[in-house]
């Protein structure tokens, strides 16, 4: 059995299903990266994975056990930080250490948030408040507080989406560094097939939905640890890209072939201008053929 697997997993919310049969296997150790459109289910993905929402159908099993709710064997980093703006960047790591760890002494606690904090670099930042940070030192507070948890899985929900293109790459390179020193099992869930080649061991496309699924796992077989700038030009690199690419391409193609719909017109008629408005002045609305009345009148004489 892997350390995280999916079963035929679906989920609907009343319409058609989100996601439909989903089989996933990640083994210990291991980052993979599940690449898609938006809209195509990502998010609801990672939700299920971290037990925010049931699945409609199947089971997900993490080290052999089943997940039916959120636990702290599952940290999460979302793609809008999820910061407490009141709290420093020490208080709100801590927060989450002390719910993961009550019984710790406070130099304990203390000790385990500060190495996380200068893991990623923001010691000279852990006073502030998510106000006073930029949007890259924020991602680098919700990564730190969510290693601090010491989860058995990392989960990063498109964590880099919202940042610009340099502080993106910036922050691909801290989260490659912090996979190595860490050893954790990553599920990277990210639009960008270049980030998820870059950074993770397999790279797996989810086809276009409603009712979207797996697609082929795609090992990435380049060596660590990888140059921003020379991977560019590794022909594994440009030939992976292009697989995955022309796969989730062909998938919404075929998605939009295969969807019809039926449109269904109100049964509504438009104004006859022939027909002259009233001349009373009790009506100066349009009138319409199906409001026109005909009566015979008899009139004795």
């Amino acid at each position: 059995m892997a350390y995280l697997e999916l079963n035929n997993v679906s989920k609907g919310f009343g319409g058609p299903p989100v996601l439909k049969d989903v089989n996933l296997a990640v083994e210990q150790g291991e980052f993979v990266a599940i690449v898609g459109f938006s809209g195509a289910g990502k998010t609801t993905l990672v939700s299920l994975i971290a037990g925010l929402i049931r699945p409609s159908e199947g089971k997900i099993m993490l080290n052999g056990a089943e997940i039916t709710a959120p636990g702290p064997d599952r940290g999460i980093v979302f793609q809008n930080y999820s910061l407490l703006p009141w709290l420093s960047v020490f208080e709100n790591i801590l927060l989450a250490v002390e719910a993961v760890h009550p019984d710790w002494l406070a130099d304990r606690r203390r000790e385990h948030v500060e190495k996380y904090i200068a893991m990623v670099n923001l010691t000279p930042a852990r006073d502030k408040r998510p106000g006073e940070l930029s949007g890259g030192m924020r991602q680098r507070v919700s990564v730190a507080r969510a290693l601090a948890m010491d989860p058995q899985i990392l989960l990063l929900d498109e964590p880099l989406s919202a940042l610009d293109a340099l502080t993106r790459a910036t922050l691909q390179d801290e989260i490659s560094r912090i996979r190595e020193e860490t050893h954790k099992t990553v599920l990277l869930i990210t639009n960008d097939p270049d980030e998820g080649i870059y950074l993770a061991d397999r790279i797996i496309p989810l086809t276009a939905g409603p009712g979207a699924t797996l697609g082929p796992s795609f090992p990435v077989k380049i060596a660590r640890p990888r140059d921003r700038k020379s991977i560019n030009h590794e022909p594994r690199f440009k030939q992976l890209r292009r697989e995955v690419v022309d796969f989730m391409l062909n998938s919404k193609q075929e998605r939009r072939t295969a969807i019809t719909r039926k449109l269904v017109l109100p049964d509504i008629e438009p104004e006859d201008l022939n027909i002259p408005r009233s001349m009373t002045g009790w009506r100066k609305t349009p009138i319409r053929k199906g409001e026109v009345k005909e009566e015979s009148i008899e009139v004795k004489s």
